[in-house]
């Protein structure tokens, strides 16, 4: 896709939503859907029961495109689950769309998954082997063929069992005609919340899901949790005692949305004092402070506080751009940042201005902005980078899977520093970043994990299923 090849910011995977015991289940999970968005924009669906029928959509495209006029208006139930996908290339397809819906044995069930396997690979090797037929490419099957091959009748049983094989990144919902079964792997590297709301149960993959539905946040899925919620209440179990808290810590530096809460440490103010830090360890001169929008403008504020340097609306981003299908030649590709960004050239003009990013990952989106700045008459540039350098690819649902991606995989600062043709540049401390976010864990990094900085990942990887897939 067009969009991929001028903007290299790291991709979130996708977004789950979730409710049992309201009449109004797939609407509300509609609009939990809306405002996970930005988790995932190639497809969405959602799956409901009443206790007996099952009632199902999927589509691709934005939540508001993947369901037309009328979709929704077949849908009963007081019990239904949503998911919001983004894919990695070539792997945009209907059949991966989630969530995704099963007959077997025992029964009927739909799964969603926000995450990725590091074993799925082998995974599905071995249930081939065992006469297990795959519909689509997503890790997500794979839970779903676990779970159907348990002897146990009992859909949670079946669930807890499916997990002792499964090992990297999930955040998963499970449910039946009258179950819905949450759980999160054992490092939770991916945020899961739930909510209440009057008498019904909720989770997302982000607080703000609870917001738009008017849903009160409860509390958070700690790792290695599994809760079934059913007409007999909600039951509170894990099917792991061998946890250690490793959240990916770009949940806090760009994924999620800034009005969410992560273990109770709000995103925005998190990003703010991320942006304070960077100030700390890298002041420069300069008489405007600017953001790349949308997820840096909460650390340019904070860097701007700091420092004392105005901050100013130095670029504008264009929310209607959609999808493009421009055939991607060199001189469009220079040009085409400008469908999604454009400086204010009466506030840069004549001016030293400090960049604030939340991150550098390839260097060419970077390198644009810096001369989209510099065309709007910007005497100096300075860029500020609210993380450290990412290094390591990630393996438990981001879309970078091998070092030849990343620009700091290869090259120093001062080497970035001139291909993006910045006048300095600085990126934050590893250090610096988890005392700036705030979580006091005892676990190692203060549950945070970090190894596209540093190289340690907190599972084992089986390098084999670590190859470009379809995640999700």
């Amino acid at each position: 896709m067009f969009d991929r090849l001028i903007w290299d910011k790291l991709n979130e995977e996708c977004g789950v939503f979730g409710i049992y015991n309201h009449r109004e289940a797939a609407p509300l999970t509609y609009l939990g859907l809306h405002a996970l968005q930005h988790r995932g924009q190639e497809s969405a669906g959602i799956c409901a029961s009443d206790g007996e029928k099952w009632y199902k959509h999927r589509g691709m495209g934005l939540v508001s495109e993947a369901f037309g006029k009328g979709d929704l208006e077949k849908f009963r139930g007081h019990i239904a689950i949503g998911h919001t996908r983004y894919t990695t290339a070539g792997a945009s397809k209907i059949e991966n769309a989630q969530p995704l819906f099963f007959r077997y044995a025992h029964g009927s069930m739909a799964v969603a998954h926000n995450g990725n396997l590091v074993n799925a690979s082998v995974l599905r090797k071995e249930l081939e082997a065992k006469g297990s037929i795959f519909q689509t490419t997503s890790d997500t099957e794979v839970i779903a063929h676990l779970i159907a091959r348990s002897q146990s009748r009992d859909l949670a049983e079946a669930v807890k069992e499916a997990l002792q094989h499964i090992k990297g990144a999930y955040a998963l919902l499970v449910m039946n005609e009258r179950q819905l079964i949450i759980a999160l792997d054992p490092n939770g590297l991916r945020p899961l919340s739930l909510g209440r709301l009057g008498d019904a149960v909720c989770v997302a993959s982000e607080t703000c899901a609870f917001d738009i539905i008017g849903a009160e946040y409860w509390r958070d899925v700690q790792p290695g949790e599994l809760i079934v919620i059913d007409e007999d209440g909600i039951r509170e179990t894990t099917f792991t005692d061998k946890t250690v808290r490793s959240i990916c810590t770009f949940e806090y530096i760009y994924f999620a949305r800034p009005d969410s809460d992560i273990d109770g440490i709000n995103v925005h103010m998190a990003r703010k004092r991320l942006g304070k830090q960077l100030a700390l360890e890298a002041p420069v001169e300069a008489d405007v402070v600017t953001g790349v929008p949308d997820s840096s403008i909460s650390a340019a504020i904070g860097f701007a506080e700091a420092t004392g340097i105005p901050y100013e609306i130095g670029l504008i981003k264009n929310r209607y751009v959609g999808r493009t299908f421009i055939q991607p030649t060199q001189e469009l590709r220079e040009r085409a940042v400008h469908l999604k960004l454009s400086a204010v050239r009466k506030v840069v003009e004549g001016k030293r201005v400090v960049m604030i990013d939340d991150s550098i990952v390839r260097g060419t989106t970077s390198s644009r902005i810096v001369r989209m700045l510099r065309e709007a008459g910007a005497r100096e540039v300075h860029v500020r980078v609210s993380s450290p350098p990412v290094k390591n690819p990630c393996f438990y649902g981001i879309d970078t899977s091998t070092r030849d991606e990343l620009i700091a995989s290869t090259k120093t600062v001062e080497e970035i520093r001139r291909i993006i043709g910045a006048d300095s540049l600085a990126f934050l401390s590893v250090e610096g970043m988890i005392e700036a976010i705030g979580r006091t864990d005892a676990a190692p990094n203060k549950g945070h994990c970090l190894a596209c900085f540093t190289g340690q990942y907190p599972t084992e990887i089986e390098f084999e299923a670590a190859l470009p897939a379809d995640k999700c």
